[in-house]
């Protein structure tokens, strides 16, 4: 009869052991994949969730600290800044290394193995972790462009319809107008006219004059006025405009500045539709300072464009509202006091142009537009100089 050979206590501990930690990494594993399930939850909540799973993961989670970081943003558990050996991974997001995961101990009494007192079996979490969390991140951001580009397009879309739109109602106008207009100017040659019917003509000569410039500016918007492309310097343009409202502004308490390049090239567009540009940016950035104020005018020139600033003092745009100042007929004014054209006219023109418009703003405390027309070919890398001292 056969002997039974004694268990070793060594071996059945280490045994329990690496059970113990496997059941630990599968169930991080698990709630891992919980976490990136829920489709409402952020990146931000979920990565914020993800890193306090990590040093319950690690064989000596009473020394265990986290970290993940994702561009610009950190998220920790525990006190990492006095970790003293840390295993880490790289959040590798299309091909571009964004971030890192990070594992420590801030304990320095530990066991030094092969990964310094880390198993293998952690690494190998720790990299299966990165490569989860980079995935999701991946098909997230992608899942977000697509909806960008879908909306980019409705909205393309919205605007080529308001366009038809607005050109149609332009040309139909157009006729009617003149005819109230020719007919009122007329009547007000009629000598010894009353001064009640006086006063009433010259109101629907004023009316049809502003109904005329409303129907300037839909053609303008729906592009049916093509630019006349000549060579003009922007600076002359905006000292013709400061010249026309100057007058009107100092009388609310709005102050013009000016820092405009001496030696700004020329560029090629129509002058009197950048006159518009210029006009409405002017006109839009009165309106938003309530009192005293001022609006600064400012051109430069890079390698390849020159460049308008217009900056005002005034409130600011509301973030929830930045993305649709620029769609026709939008507009925070009381009725009667706007059409809602103003900037969309300007992206209009600017687009024409070839050039662009962006904007940035400090609700609160002002606002700043920038509109680019890009340097002939002819003038590409002239006058390079450096900006206004």
């Amino acid at each position: 009869m056969g002997t039974r050979k004694p268990e070793n206590v060594n071996d059945r501990d280490s045994t329990e052991s690496a059970l113990r930690e496997r059941v630990k990494e599968l169930a991080c594993l698990y709630k891992l994949t919980q976490i990136l399930g829920d489709r409402e939850s952020t990146i931000n909540d979920q990565l914020s969730e993800i890193v306090l799973l990590l040093p319950p993961a690690w064989q000596y989670p009473e020394y265990a600290t986290a970290r993940i970081t994702l561009d610009e943003a950190t998220y920790e558990a525990g006190k990492f800044s006095q970790t003293r050996h840390v295993q880490c991974a790289s959040i590798v997001i299309n091909g571009t290394n964004r971030g890192k995961i990070e594992v420590g101990y801030t304990s320095t009494k530990l066991p030094d193995l092969v990964q310094g007192p880390f198993l293998q079996e952690e690494l190998n979490l720790i990299e299966n972790i990165a490569k989860q969390i980079s995935s999701h991140i991946e098909h997230s951001e992608i899942e977000i462009h697509k909806k960008d580009l879908e909306d980019q397009l409705l909205h393309a879309d919205r605007l080529a319809t308001i366009g038809q739109l607005a050109a149609g109602v332009a040309h139909e106008m157009n006729e009617p107008l003149g005819n109230i207009l020719g007919f009122a100017q007329l009547s007000l040659k009629t000598p010894n006219l009353p001064r009640q019917l006086l006063a009433d003509l010259n109101q629907i000569v004023e009316a049809a004059l502003r109904g005329r410039e409303i129907v300037k500016k839909l053609l303008l918007f729906s592009r049916q006025t093509p630019p006349r492309k000549i060579r003009f310097n922007i600076n002359s343009v905006i000292d013709e405009v400061i010249f026309l409202l100057e007058a009107g502004s100092l009388k609310q308490g709005i102050f013009f500045s000016k820092i405009l390049r001496t030696d700004l090239p020329d560029v090629v567009g129509d002058p009197v539709q950048f006159r518009q540009v210029v006009v409405n940016l002017v006109v839009n950035a009165m309106q938003a300072i309530n009192e005293k104020g001022e609006i600064t005018l400012e051109t430069k020139n890079t390698d390849a464009s020159v460049e308008l600033i217009v900056t005002d003092t005034g409130c600011g745009i509301p973030q929830k509202i930045i993305n649709r100042i620029f769609d026709p007929f939008f507009t925070t004014k009381e009725v009667g006091e706007g059409t809602g054209l103003g900037l969309s006219v300007v992206h209009g023109i600017m687009t024409a142009h070839n050039g662009e418009i962006r904007v940035t703003t400090n609700p609160g405390h002002g606002t700043s537009f920038v509109v680019s027309l890009p340097l002939p070919d002819d003038n590409n890398g002239a006058n390079r100089t450096n900006d206004n001292e």
